[in-house]
Order: structure tokens, then C-alpha cells, then sequence
């Protein structure tokens, strides 16, 4: 890490630090919507097959997601060491940490693709219907060859991210949704001289849309030049064992991290149908209008382990400090917001899903405890965002283990099962999980966070390889 200048440059003004946040946040925020409605156009394009096939590939996804998870955040291992390289101006750095990352993701599409090869026997060892895991194997597996695209799309997007290049990824994302919306069309029901290949073909639709983004992607860095001073040729240093060494470092918490809180609301999901069919689709809908609402804290959480992490290398450790509590501001913010809105308007939200009067009832029901949840969730997803730009990404691996597993679920499966709250008691559950990881982190990020990473004043001092975990 660099040693800060004898003149540090003065904090930026409050105003100042949340036009940067802004600037940084909304086109991730529009990128992660983007991401989102890939999914969503693909589930209402299957609906139109039949009740099976929308099943089958939701199961699909379950595990296609739930396994993937851990490649997805070996990428975000590159947080730290691009963000921070560029605060430090030091271009060959960020390229050499891009090409290990993709070299990574061509490793870890090797196992990846053995655990979706393995779709339908371990669904059918969960205790799906076989008929169902077939299909839903069918839909996954034809998804393999897109692994490395979709790992390398990830790897370059953190890239442009870390340098605060962020509105190329929102470009490329809007415009692979017009893609991914002719191919299903096309792949799902047939046209163009090809036949109508069901669920196959929602499976290929969306591995050519994985190509699409990293295709296109790499394109717009070319064309922009925003490799330029930032790309060394390629060369052995890309393979070194200790420069991929350094990213799992950094990324394994995060994979670990993102994992367990993936895995922990599939739980609720599972447990959710154990309740009842009413109680599912009510849980459904509560969980479906979160996610959709937690894209606004996650992109302003990604902005600041940007912000966050720009500054630490350019050794401005007061300012990232003060970055760091600005952008927890405003993720709680935009969660209140949201909030606000589920509390006021839940009848009319429910009433948007279903027409069924016992699930919107109890829809609107879970609501107003999601928007609790909602408050806990922007701070904890952006107390996420500034660990990993100061590439301590161990804590929140942690906090989530005992956040969800050892207080959530269990608080969670006592409230619906023994005291008989239903499926409400899951959410006071997932409430209650993200109510303790979210102080956990803000606790921590006073006491150990950028401010404390600054150096003792002395004569001279060499560079931290990697960040100290906390």
C-alpha cells in the first residue's frame, strides 16, 4: 500500500462525496436491474410453456445459482487490488490482476461445470420429482460452455468498476436484454428455420447472452481505450501462483460470504413450502419485491468499495473513512425509502402478483416486516462494499455465519414451527439475521475501518502485498 503524500490532499466536501457516490452508484444500480430482468424475462417466456417447465427451470436455477456463487465471488476477490491499484495510479497493476482473474475463472469453470453436470441426480437426492430434475438438468446443462464467458464478463466488469469506469457495463447489460429476448423468443418457440426446443432452449438462449455480455463488453473497453496504461502484454506473470493466490485470498471470504446468505434465504423457501402452498407464494412475492429492492443499496454498496478503495490507494485514509459512513448513509437512505413504500402500499403491491385473496392477504402481511428487514439489509450490503475495498473480506464472511446460521434460521424455524407464526416467523428470522450482521459491521467499520489502516508516520516504508484481515 502506498505511503501518503507529505501534503495530503483535503477531504472532500460532504456534498462533494455524495455527488461521487451518486455518480459511481446509479449506472451500477441500472447494470444490476439489468442483471435482474434477465432472469425475470426468462421466467415469464418458460411461464408460457406450462406449469413443469416454469418449475423445472426455477429448480434449475436454484442449483445453477447456489453453485456458482463461489466463482462469482472469486471475482469480486479483485475489488481490492484494482480499486486500490488505481487510487495508486499504477495502471500495470489493474491489468495484470484482470488477466489473473480471467485466468481463475477458466480454472474454477472446470468444477463449476462437473456440480451442473451433476442437475438432475442431486435434485433428484433432494427430493424433487424426477421428472422435474430432468428437465431442470436438461436446462442447466446445456448452460456449461458459457461458465468462462459469464466468469470473464464478471472479471472485466470489476475491472472497469475498480476504475470507476462504470457506464459501460449498463450499456452492454440494456442492450443483452434485447438479445436475450429474441433468442428466447426464437430458441424457446421456434422461428428462423429452428425448431421450438422448450426448456433446451431457454438454457441456450441464455448461455448466448453470456457471450453477448462478455463479447461486447470487451469490445466497448477496446473501442473506449480504457485499457490503455493498463494492459501489459500477457505473459507468465499472469499465471504466477502467488498473484492468484492473492485474489482467492480476498475472494474466497467473499464467495463464502454471498453463498451463505444465498443459501440461507433458499432455506426459507424450502421451509416456506413445508407451511403451505398459500404461504410460499405469499413469501415468494415478499422476497421477489426485496430482491428487486435491494439492487439500489447493492449498487451503492459496490460503488463504495470503489470509493472506498480508490481512496485507500491513493493512501487518503481519513477521506475513505468518511466515504465509508457517506455510503452507509445513503444505503440506509434508499432502504427507508423503499421501506416506506412496502409499508404504505402493500395491499396494492401483493394485489400485483396474484389475484388469489389468501395470498395477497397474507402478502400484504409480510411486507411490513420486510420493510424492517429492508433497513438492515442496505446497511449490511454496503458495510459489505467497504470491507472489500479495503480488502478485509473475512469479517462479513463471518458475521454471516453467525448472522444467519447460528441466530437467523434457527430464531427463524422456532418462531414458524414451534410458537406458530407461519411463514412471518421466517421473515422476523431473516430480520433478526441481518438486524445483528448489520451492527456487527458498522461496529467494526468504526473501530478497525480505512481510518485505522493509515500508517505510522516514518522516513520510509515498502508496500503491503495484501491487506491485513481483521
Amino acid at each position: 500500500m502506498p505511503e501518503p503524500s507529505q501534503t495530503p490532499a483535503p477531504a472532500p466536501t460532504l456534498g462533494a462525496e455524495l455527488r461521487t457516490l451518486i455518480r459511481l452508484a446509479l449506472p451500477i444500480v441500472i447494470t444490476q436491474v439489468g442483471t435482474m430482468i434477465l432472469g425475470v424475462v426468462d421466467t415469464l417466456m418458460v411461464g408460457r410453456l406450462g406449469v413443469d417447465a416454469l418449475a423445472a427451470t426455477a429448480l434449475g436455477n436454484v442449483w445453477l445459482m447456489g453453485t456458482m456463487v463461489f466463482g462469482m465471488g472469486v471475482m469480486l476477490g479483485l475489488d481490492p487490488i484494482i480499486t486500490q491499484a488505481y487510487g495508486a495510479d499504477d495502471g500495470p497493476r489493474q491489468g495484470l490482476a484482470l488477466q489473473r482473474g480471467l485466468v481463475l475463472a477458466m480454472l474454477l469453470s472446470a468444477p463449476i461445470a462437473c456440480l451442473w453436470w451433476m442437475t438432475e441426480p442431486t435434485l433428484i437426492a433432494l427430493g424433487q420429482a424426477p421428472e422435474l430434475a430432468a428437465l431442470a438438468g436438461t436446462y442447466v446443462e446445456v448452460q456449461i460452455p458459457s461458465i468462462p464467458a459469464f466468469l470473464g464478463f464478471f472479471a472485466l466488469r470489476q475491472y472497469l468498476q475498480g476504475r470507476g469506469d462504470v457506464s459501460p457495463a449498463m450499456w452492454v447489460i440494456l442492450g443483452a436484454n434485447l438479445v436475450n429476448v429474441g433468442a428466447n423468443e426464437v430458441l424457446i418457440f421456434g422461428g428462423l428455420g429452428i425448431p421450438a426446443l422448450g426448456v433446451e432452449g431457454a438454457g441456450m438462449a441464455t448461455a448466448l447472452t453470456r457471450y453477448v455480455l462478455l463479447i461486447a463488453l470487451a469490445l466497448a473497453v477496446r473501442g473506449l481505450r480504457l485499457h490503455e496504461g493498463a494492459w501489459p502484454r500477457w505473459s507468465r506473470a499472469a499465471f504466477d501462483p502467488a498473484g492468484l493466490r492473492e485474489i482467492l485470498f480476498y475472494g474466497i471470504p467473499v464467495g463464502v460470504q454471498i453463498g451463505l446468505e444465498m443459501w440461507a434465504f433458499q432455506a426459507t423457501t424450502l421451509l416456506a413450502g413445508w407451511v403451505g402452498e398459500v404461504s410460499l407464494a405469499a413469501h415468494t412475492i415478499a422476497l421477489n419485491m426485496s430482491s428487486l429492492s435491494f439492487m439500489v443499496p447493492l449498487g451503492v454498496g459496490m460503488a463504495a468499495v470503489t470509493r472506498v478503495g480508490n481512496l485507500i490507494g491513493a493512501g487518503r485514509f481519513a477521506a475513505a473513512q468518511r466515504g465509508a459512513w457517506v455510503a452507509l448513509g445513503v444505503g440506509a437512505g434508499m432502504s427507508f425509502l423503499s421501506a416506506t413504500l412496502f409499508i404504505v402500499l402493500s395491499d396494492e403491491i401483493a394485489g400485483l402478483y396474484s389475484e388469489d385473496l389468501q395470498v395477497v392477504a397474507l402478502a400484504a402481511g409480510l411486507l411490513p416486516i420486510a420493510a424492517c428487514f429492508q433497513l438492515f439489509d442496505g446497511v449490511q450490503v454496503v458495510g459489505g462494499g467497504v470491507l472489500r475495498g479495503m480488502g478485509r473480506t473475512r469479517p462479513a464472511a463471518a458475521f454471516n455465519l453467525v448472522g444467519y446460521y447460528v441466530l437467523g434460521l434457527p430464531l427463524a424455524i422456532w418462531l414458524t414451527f414451534e410458537v406458530g407464526l407461519g411463514v412471518s416467523g421466517l421473515w422476523w428470522g431473516l430480520t433478526f439475521a441481518l438486524g445483528v450482521i448489520a451492527l456487527l459491521l458498522m461496529f467494526w467499520i468504526k473501530r478497525r475501518g480505512p481510518a485505522s489502516m493509515a500508517p505510522p508516520e516514518r522516513p520510509s516504508g515498502g508496500a503491503s502485498g495484501q491487506g491485513a484481515q481483521g
